[in-house]
């Protein structure tokens, strides 16, 4: 089965690069020449439009930031649908809105294409490593067709529902999770800041206690190493998918308190750092206390 990836970021090329480890051809496009190089290093054959990567594979991932994106990516001039043969498939592993994947869903109605819709989660590590965790919406019959396109990227997929949007309203979901959790985690490495706790002390004991996990552990080694630019996680992501989690919410009447703070916390990283990382977040928080946390003290500024 040959094999296309539209956007070759941190993540599309995560996904390039463990579709070729398995053996798959693999047709990629990217604005960014650097990024396209690094890809044709790789194996890769670059492609100059999305049309292009769709006469040349059977599934496409397709791995921009947002709906507007994807949009242009299929609809457009020179776009994907058309070029890519019926019976094949797009794999939307971008994060957008449900609404805007059920529209997409829709306007394929009759294209004799299959869509599959399904976010990823994992970050950085995960699509390089080929273990993200795929939320799948698509019919059996083509999730069974697509499963080894699918398994070369990712270590656990789920089948979250057979429509387009299902898989959407799951990271949705999932993401009003990691927002809360990421930015407790930045209050609490501030709080230990102030008090001249080391960050040392306070991975060891956070990530054997029962709020240990992949996400709290994570951001904390970033903090305590100051390493807010560059990891692979760049704050617009999480911040764009939070304003997602919201729209969602406000969608369905669900009041969401916890990811609504967790929102602010992003635009104020954002809006200060807009070239950092997810933890860049703490700094803000550090600036208005007059410490920062290090890996074996706690730094006055």
């Amino acid at each position: 089965m040959r094999t296309g990836v539209i956007g070759l970021g941190d993540m599309g090329s995560g996904l390039a690069k463990n579709l070729l480890a398995n053996g798959f051809a693999v047709t990629g496009l990217d604005l960014s020449p650097a990024r396209v190089s690094s890809f044709e290093a790789m194996g890769g054959t670059a492609a100059a439009t999305p049309a292009d990567v769709g006469r040349a594979s059977d599934a496409v991932f397709v791995m921009v930031m947002n709906g507007g994106q994807v949009n242009d990516v299929l609809f457009g001039e020179s776009g994907l649908v058309g070029a890519l043969e019926p019976g094949g498939a797009i794999i939307l592993s971008a994060t957008i809105k449900p609404r805007e994947a059920r529209e997409i869903g829709a306007a394929l109605e009759g294209s004799g294409l299959h869509m599959i819709d399904t976010p990823v989660s994992g970050g950085f590590p995960g699509a390089q490593g080929g273990t993200l965790t795929m939320m799948a919406a698509a019919p059996d019959e083509v999730l069974d067709r697509f499963a080894p396109v699918m398994e070369a990227v990712s270590a656990n997929i789920h089948r979250v529902g057979t429509r387009p949007g299902d898989g959407q309203t799951v990271k949705a979901c999932l993401q009003s999770l990691i927002g809360a959790q990421f930015s407790a985690t930045f209050e609490a490495a501030a709080l230990a800041a102030k008090a001249g706790v080391p960050g040392q002390v306070i991975l060891d004991v956070f990530s054997t206690s029962s709020a240990g996990c992949g996400v709290v552990n994570n951001a904390l080694e970033k903090i305590i190493d100051r390493q807010f630019e560059g990891t692979g996680s760049h704050i617009n992501t999480m911040h764009k998918d939070l304003t997602i989690s919201m729209s969602l919410g406000e969608e369905l009447g669900v009041p969401l308190h916890t990811a609504a703070a967790a929102m602010q916390v992003f635009h104020a990283g954002k809006t200060k750092y807009p070239n950092g990382d997810n933890w860049v977040c703490t700094r803000v928080i550090e600036e208005i206390i007059g410490a920062e946390l290090h890996r074996k003290t706690a730094v006055s500024r």
